[in-house]
């Protein structure tokens, strides 16, 4: 009796085995049929709203913004069709969905459609307020004394002028995009604001950084150890700054303001040691020597070059950028470059985003053939763009001689240590600004803003002053509880640099690391960031590819130890 029953026991346990197994298949191809009939209509429908905002972007025309917004709508609709999410949700719930590629796609796919699903109308008016707005600001042109200054111009009278009126007169006249676009964004805040709680978040904030696999916590977490580990040697280094400027303009210290830093944020640093960048580049072809770098390294970016759009026009968004319009190889940049350093670093910046979108792993899903966090992808172009002012690059790349190399070597890496504080302060800022905005848009943000500014990046608010500065940077309109990520984006750069110097060139010097002439590096960025695409979470990709998650330990050891 005792051998009937046990087999029994294991003929039903072999029937719910089976059961369950069939129950589990039925339920992956389920998901696979969902997500090709999906994609049979997003995929098309994506590429045209990535052309559209690519056009509206060069020409700044009305009817291509129109044409961008209707792009927008029709994607944005087959995320908020309640019917679709009901079946994927479904799938979600049932638990059912083991295998690992599929469940990554689902992963995936859910945040897309739970943050579409409130009424199309609410969605709509968000999409028709943020082309409105990006309207706005890629026709502003600011108004000097009569002369309408593109920002490339406003940048130069900041960065070289000595006279003080006339710093002030260009700084202020590029704020006067704030008045203009002000109460537009806090009405956009708080139908983002609407559109969050409607899905059970407290605010777009908090439900920005949930939906792209980021605990609100976590990050500010972060940020408070990164405030900690910079403050004291910024304060160090802000002192170097004001007296520098203090003597090259001609003001006391006690009377520096804002427009005295050398560009409208604050968020780079200023030129105070005795190396002028520019000076090497300035009669460089900076196309040409971003194309012969990335060939050098195997990430030929020919095809992306020959996509782009890289000098100015009227009308045309005056800021760079780097667009993937279909993930099978149309990787195209905007840039409205100037013989500069900083437009040289902009463009390793944004072919670096480039080389991350161009050398996906072309048999992946489409929905993996992404980046593993939009920071990641920043981490690849700031690991670039650093090279711009590193010595060794610029020899390697015949742009300067060892002796020069041997004159500026120590000033330029002062200068990206600068810059690098720099930057992490401004990055304070924006942060949280945005959280505490989106925490309550009714607040006095314009107090808020300036608290802030003081606060982190030690600057002294013009007396009186009572505009809406917040406003004037893109990113808070447009780009929404973003920037975040590259601060985070500046870390993994640093921890990478390290990794690639130890273990694929090795080298013990960091400042001796250019990757000129080193396929071994495209290589290793290929098989270990690229073409995993966004199959593992960020920290995931990040511990195959370093041995370690995500630290901020190598960027304190390059910029602040």
């Amino acid at each position: 009796m005792k051998t009937l029953a046990k087999t029994t026991f294991t003929v039903i346990l072999l029937v719910a085995v089976v059961s369950c197994t069939n129950k589990q298949k039925q339920m992956e191809q389920k998901l696979s049929n969902f997500i090709s009939r999906l994609e049979q209509q997003a995929i098309p429908l994506s590429k045209e709203a990535a052309i559209a905002s690519w056009d509206a972007s060069i020409s700044g025309k009305d009817e291509d913004y129109k044409k961008s917004e209707e792009a927008q709508i029709k994607l944005v609709n087959v995320f908020s069709d309640s019917a679709l999410f009901a079946e994927l949700k479904q799938i979600k719930e049932s638990g059912l969905v083991k295998d690992s590629i599929l469940k990554r796609e689902m992963d995936i796919l859910y945040p897309s459609f739970l943050r579409n699903q409130v009424d199309p109308q609410l969605l709509e008016q968000q999409i028709k307020m943020e082309s409105n707005l990006e309207k706005k600001y890629s026709n502003f042109r600011a108004n000097v004394d009569g002369k309408m200054l593109t920002d490339n111009q406003i940048e130069e009278i900041l960065r070289t002028s000595k006279n003080s009126k006339e710093l002030e007169k260009a700084w202020k006249a590029h704020k006067m995009i704030g008045r203009e676009v002000a109460d537009d964004i806090i009405a956009l805040v708080k139908v983002r604001n609407q559109i969050a709680q409607k899905l059970g978040y407290d605010n777009y904030h908090t439900m920005n950084m949930t939906l792209s696999e980021q605990d609100p916590n976590v990050v500010l977490a972060l940020f408070d150890e990164l405030d900690s580990l910079t403050a004291g040697t910024f304060a160090s280094l802000k002192a170097d700054i004001d007296s520098y400027l203090s003597k090259r303009d001609g003001v006391p210290v006690s009377k520096l303001m804002p427009w005295h830093y050398q560009n409208r944020y604050f968020q780079e640093a200023p030129k105070i040691y005795k190396v002028d960048l520019d000076q090497f580049y300035k009669d460089k072809d900076l196309v040409e020597l971003t194309k012969k770098f990335y060939d050098g390294i195997g990430l030929n970016v020919d095809d992306i070059v020959a996509h782009s759009d890289l000098f100015e026009k009227p009308g045309k968004n005056q800021h760079a950028f780097c667009t993937d319009i279909d993930r099978s190889g149309d990787v195209r940049v905007l840039c409205n470059i100037q013989p500069s350093y900083n437009w040289m670093n902009t463009m390793l910046h944004e072919n670096g985003h480039g080389v991350y979108s161009k050398y996906n792993d072309p048999n992946k899903p489409y929905l993996l053939r992404d980046a593993a966090h939009s920071f990641t992808t920043e981490a690849i172009a700031m690991l670039m763009g650093r090279l711009a002012s590193n010595p060794q690059w610029m020899l390697d790349m015949g742009i300067i001689n060892q002796e020069q190399k041997e004159q500026i070597q120590d000033d330029c890496f002062k200068s990206l240590r600068l810059e690098q504080l720099t930057f992490s302060r401004w990055a304070q800022v924006m942060y949280r600004f945005e959280k505490d905005m989106y925490a309550n848009p009714d607040q006095d943000l314009n107090a808020l803003w300036w608290n802030l500014v003081e606060k982190y990046q030690m600057l002294t608010k013009p007396e009186g002053r009572n505009e809406p500065d917040w406003a004037t940077k893109i990113h808070i309109a447009l780009y929404p509880c973003y920037y975040h990520n590259y601060l985070m984006g500046e870390m993994l750069a640093s921890q990478l640099n390290y990794y690639i110097a130890d273990h694929i060139l090795g080298v013990s010097d960091i400042r001796e690391v250019s990757f000129v002439g080193k396929p071994e590096v495209g290589k290793y960025l290929k098989e270990n960031i690229f073409e995993p695409g966004c199959l593992y979470p960020w920290n995931e990709m990040i511990k195959r590819a370093t041995g370690e998650k995500l630290t901020a330990k190598y960027y304190a050891k390059q910029f602040v130890d």
